[in-house]
């Protein structure tokens, strides 16, 4: 079991993607996430530049044992599984879903997460430097 969790992993990654910020503003909005629940398309660009540096395959480790994943780093413990000790498995997905370059698992994710009572404050994550600034500039160049 543990041989196949790593092939799948493995492939996972192969499918991995790192976008410009313009393709990834581009890609948000052509899924809808320009405004959705009141984040702007440049608030997105921002907290997912300062979470995953638009990488599809980032995973982090956290101190409490769980780990973040993809590129807008949702957590183990809470939005997806990835046959550890997670419970709640939000988005109702294994957190390998969120490595591929295929963002559209991703993204619906992202959209549960900020309809969550508390999930806003979770997306903002460590991008407090993202939190209530003028992020225009992530997109200014893009041609939207």
């Amino acid at each position: 079991m543990k041989a196949l969790v790593c092939l799948l992993l493995a492939v996972a990654v192969t499918d991995a993607r790192r976008f410009t910020a313009c393709e990834w503003a581009r890609t948000l909005k052509a899924n809808g996430m320009a405004g959705y629940r009141g984040v702007s398309l440049a608030d997105w660009v921002c907290v997912t530049y300062h979470e995953s540096r638009y990488n599809t395959a980032a995973v982090n480790h956290n101190s409490d044992g769980s780990k973040d994943y993809g590129i807008f780093q949702l957590n183990s413990h809470y939005w997806c599984s990835d046959g550890g000790e997670s419970v709640a498995n939000g988005c109702g997905i294994t957190c390998d879903q969120l490595l591929t370059d295929d963002v559209s698992v991703a993204i619906r994710c992202a959209k549960t997460v900020v309809r969550d009572p508390n999930g806003l404050g979770v997306m903002w994550g460590s991008s407090n430097s993202c939190k209530d600034q003028d992020n225009s500039g992530y997109i200014a160049d893009c041609r939207l």
